[in-house]
């Protein structure tokens, strides 16, 4: 990776790209620092540490979140927003053709794709401004001025963010907005890493120490090898061309294959499971209902703690490590959606009907339907591959929270997201420097 940036400086425009990046992204962090007038920052940061359902959120908005800064929202109404508009083009049949009709449509989508970011933001916008300041949390009070002033300050906040995340599309390395996801999720590491030194290294003993040292070392980098492997990781389907004449001449013949990832769905389930898991915790505590245990609690709030996963895998007695049954919901939920997304987002049939008309066909299977059987039972088991690895990804930093109190922000899933964007961004400046490197040769 350094090799390949240490010669990617050497060329000039991919060096221009480099540093446009980099200023962006220093304007990013700068933006997550400042506070949203008439916000009372360090009481926020102190009521969110009690708010264990908000981790994962704030992990993605790069603290900005727990700081309540005028990019508190972040870029997650825009990731939510490509999603939703993901799904509808399966759904509706004039968003397919759209997305079919090559950079016109795409460019559509993404106009379409940018409105309800907007909307997106308002509406959680005015959603936090409103909860926030029916519980007293706002200096100013919920006068409707200063609820406005807040409510255009995140609005603002998260539209300009986009904005940035397109600019580095166009003129910066590409992957804009993943790589203002990442650069979020990098910026709470040092922090984390410096808890899990705090506690488990510098008050033990010399021997405990370094064994605990070990312990994490091995723990982030087993896991960063386990994504590596599990986002490189594909079936290739081997598709053979038969031969067919055009003209006078005989074309076809050739072989290629037909690439199904293991991790088909990518990060997507987890993100799902856990929204899901924590919907609920965060609409009670806006309305002021906690997650709590023992006789006191009523059953609203077990439920609710079920849901929570600073809950889980707690084995200090039965009475705490039964709320770990919301790890087997969770579980099921990101084998769930492992499948479903998939699904939605490749069809065998439309796979198969492509094959066909291109005189394709799998070696010792028949065009059509067996074709389509034949993709549909090896997707199906590839997925289930895929599922258990995201399933053993996110798990992991759950145990080791709830047995061991390691609580981090960055989890499973935000590894998942940092060691996919590394890699893709690394293949997005390889691919420049080919293209640069054939340009050069043929202008010499």
């Amino acid at each position: 990776m350094f090799k390949t940036l240490r010669n990617a400086f050497k060329i000039k425009d991919i060096r221009q790209k480099l540093i446009y990046t980099f200023i962006a992204l220093v304007i990013v962090r700068l933006g997550c620092q400042l506070p949203i007038p008439g916000v009372n920052r360090e009481y926020f940061a102190s009521w969110f540490e009690q708010q264990t359902a908000l981790n994962f959120f704030d992990a993605m908005t790069g603290g900005s979140f727990t700081t309540m800064s005028i990019f508190a929202l972040n870029i997650t109404p825009y990731i939510t927003s490509s999603i939703i508009m993901q799904l509808l083009t399966i759904a509706i049949p004039k968003l397919e053709e759209m997305q079919k009709d090559g950079e016109d449509g795409r460019k559509k989508i993404a106009e379409y794709t940018r409105y309800v970011t907007v909307a997106l933001a308002l509406i959680e916008s005015v959603a936090m401004a409103v909860g926030f300041g029916n519980q007293g949390l706002l200096e100013g009070g919920s006068s409707f001025t200063n609820v406005a002033v807040i409510v255009v300050s995140l609005t603002a906040g998260s539209a300009v963010l986009m904005w940035i995340g397109e600019q580095i599309t166009q003129n910066g390395i590409g992957n804009g907005i993943s790589i203002v996801l990442l650069i979020n999720i990098i910026s709470r590491i040092p922090s984390d890493l410096m808890g899990l030194y705090n506690k488990f290294v510098a008050s033990a003993t010399v021997v405990n120490a370094i064994l605990a040292s070990v312990i994490i070392l091995a723990v982030i980098l087993g896991m960063v090898v386990f994504i590596i492997i599990l986002q490189n990781g594909e079936r290739r389907i081997h598709v053979q061309y038969a031969k067919k004449v055009q003209g006078r001449k005989m074309v076809g013949g050739q072989s290629s294959h037909i690439p199904l990832k293991v991790n088909t769905a990518g990060v997507i389930p987890v993100i799902f499971a856990s929204s899901l898991m924590s919907f609920p915790i965060v609409i009670a505590q806006f309305m002021g209902v906690t997650p709590a245990s023992g006789s006191g609690a009523t059953l609203i709030q077990k439920l609710l703690k079920v849901c929570n996963q600073g809950s889980w895998c707690t084995f200090t007695s039965f009475s705490e490590f039964k709320y770990t049954l919301g790890l087997v919901v969770y579980i099921a939920l990101v084998i769930f959606f492992a499948y479903f997304y998939t699904s939605i987002t490749f069809n065998p049939i439309e796979v198969s009907n492509n094959m066909k008309k291109q005189g394709g066909f799998i070696p010792g299977i028949r065009p059509g339907k067996p074709t389509t059987d034949y993709l549909t039972k090896v997707l199906n088991n590839i997925i289930f591959i895929g599922a258990v690895g995201l399933t053993i990804i996110a798990v992991v930093p759950i145990f080791f929270s709830g047995a061991f109190d390691a609580s981090v922000s960055f989890s499973g899933t935000s590894l998942i997201i940092i060691v996919g964007v590394v890699l893709e961004t690394m293949k997005q400046i390889e691919s420049m420097m080919l293209v640069r490197h054939y340009k050069g040769f043929l202008n010499d």
